[in-house]
């Protein structure tokens, strides 16, 4: 039976961009790219921990993406906040928006190539997605160790974010909502679209709305729940 917070409690959910990525500095798209962070990023993520210090909000656990600059930036968060030993799981759900042929691509060549309006349009449109790439190209991440146990039809080729909805949607429903409902803090550590992906979820942005919204690196976004009829979280 599922167990949720008591009348009058609440819970908190940290969501936090990695760090500024060499992605992220040199204007190019990252995607399922493994890219570290910058030591701009690092710092980045030091201070999102610290500011969170001040706050004063204790984790119960942590998630973050499988790609290296969200996992970074949840470790120098922890350690700066002072809580490095809680329960860290991360899921290849989490991670980034796959952007196809763009993958690698600086977006002021990607725009020369596309035209700006059209490279606009793959970024910040639900339903668009980029040129795909084919099986077994450099950008193809199947078959890597770490999504191990993956089948090829999970690993995508290029992603809109309607498809990066729906795997962030299914890691939302299967492992980090039910944690909330059992009173438990957690922070969370994701990429730019898989974050807009959540923010659809957590705070109910539409479809309509979400293109315009902007996640900044490092900086935490802080939200309190409440149970409400039915058992449900709701943002207060």
């Amino acid at each position: 039976m599922t167990e949720y917070p008591r009348a009058g409690t609440s819970v908190t959910l940290v969501l936090l961009r990695h760090g500024s990525s060499l992605s992220n500095e040199d204007q190019s798209f990252g995607g399922w790219n493994d890219v570290p962070l910058s030591e701009r990023g690092v710092e980045q993520a030091r201070m999102a921990g610290h500011k969170l210090k001040r706050k004063g909000v204790r984790f119960d656990l942590a998630y973050s993406s499988v790609l290296t600059r969200a996992s970074s930036t949840l470790t120098h968060c922890l350690d700066a906040l002072g809580q490095p030993c809680i329960p860290t799981v991360s899921d290849w759900r989490l991670n980034e928006r796959h952007y196809g042929r763009l993958q690698g691509m600086k977006k002021s060549e990607a725009a020369k190539l596309y035209g700006d309006e059209q490279v606009r349009i793959w970024r910040r449109g639900f339903r668009e997605r980029p040129p795909l790439i084919t099986p077994g190209e450099v950008h193809d991440s199947f078959g890597e160790l770490r999504y191990a146990g993956l089948c090829r039809s999970q690993v995508p080729l290029g992603e809109s974010l309607q498809d990066t909805r729906a795997r962030v949607r299914q890691c939302w429903d299967e492992l980090i909502y039910p944690e909330l409902t059992r009173n438990r803090n957690v922070l969370l550590v994701a990429h730019g679209n898989s974050i807009r992906a959540l923010l659809m979820e957590v705070d109910g942005i539409s479809e309509d709305r979400i293109g315009s919204v902007e996640v900044p690196n490092g900086i935490p976004l802080v939200f309190h729940m409440r149970p409400r009829n039915g058992g449900f979280l709701r943002v207060i």
